[in-house]
């Protein structure tokens, strides 16, 4: 026979680590179920890595185009969702008063932050493995140390992300929606991703140079197709980016 007490509800909040892993879950379904961040996050850079090595548009200089291209689309990639799907998602959650009772609940709001930063994570993993198949579909040759590729890609994702959060935090939904769509289009063209720095001017060289994709994308090709061991000054320049970015998010970011 039960006795008395078997079934006896015992209320309270779950596990801090169940709390942000079941939130991190709920926050990658809703991005890859978004058909605006699917473009953004996979069909674009995979439209343009098939594009540009295949049809010989750009001068990317010596050795096959998808060397160059792929460390771009690569940088591309952690840009779209780190930085720009995570400002526009972010932003309207903000808008609509999600964010206001989500800090509600028992998850604390860092806690959210954390879900947040995990989700960005997972969706870039599955982005690198698709661009990484395409590529090595179209020939590519990569080469250099696993290590310095995944802290560019580390670096860049953090400076990426305070960015994003800084602009929904702070920003109108309508506001964020078009600033981060026109910075995407923009660091795509003077970014360093399909078309060489060395295309620009001595001084738009050395300004876009100090801009985060630029260094990723820069840092990534510099390991990928050069063979370099670690670039120090790419992971510097994202790690200052970074500090800043996150700290200016966390100082400044809104709420409601």
């Amino acid at each position: 026979m039960t006795t008395a007490g078997t079934y006896t509800p015992k209320p309270g909040a779950a596990p801090l680590t169940r709390m942000i892993a079941a939130q991190a879950a709920l926050e990658t379904k809703m991005l890859l179920r978004n058909g605006e961040q699917l473009l953004l996050t996979v069909v674009i850079p995979t439209l343009l890595l098939v594009l540009f090595s295949s049809v010989d548009i750009i001068d990317t200089g010596e050795g096959e185009a998808v060397d160059f291209l792929a460390p771009g689309i690569l940088a591309l990639a952690v840009m779209s969702t780190a930085f720009t799907g995570q400002a526009i998602a972010t932003g309207f959650e903000r808008r609509y008063g999600v964010l206001k009772r989500l800090a509600a609940s028992p998850l604390p709001r860092w806690g959210l932050m954390a879900a947040k930063t995990l989700s960005v994570l997972v969706t870039e993993i599955l982005q690198v493995i698709l661009v990484t198949v395409i590529a090595f579909a179209l020939g590519w040759s990569p080469h250099g140390s696993p290590l310095a590729v995944l802290l560019l890609l580390v670096l860049g994702t953090a400076a990426f992300s305070g960015l994003g959060l800084l602009m929904a935090g702070t920003l109108k939904a309508e506001a964020t929606l078009a600033a981060a769509n026109l910075v995407f289009l923009l660091l795509l063209v003077g970014g360093g991703v399909v078309v060489p720095l060395d295309k620009f001017p001595d001084t738009a060289q050395f300004l876009l140079g100090l801009l985060p994709i630029s260094a990723l994308s820069d840092g990534l090709r510099d390991v990928l197709q050069h063979g370099a061991w670690m670039p120090w000054g790419d992971l510097g320049i994202l790690a200052v980016w970074g500090v800043v970015s996150l700290t200016a998010a966390a100082r400044f970011f809104r709420w409601e």
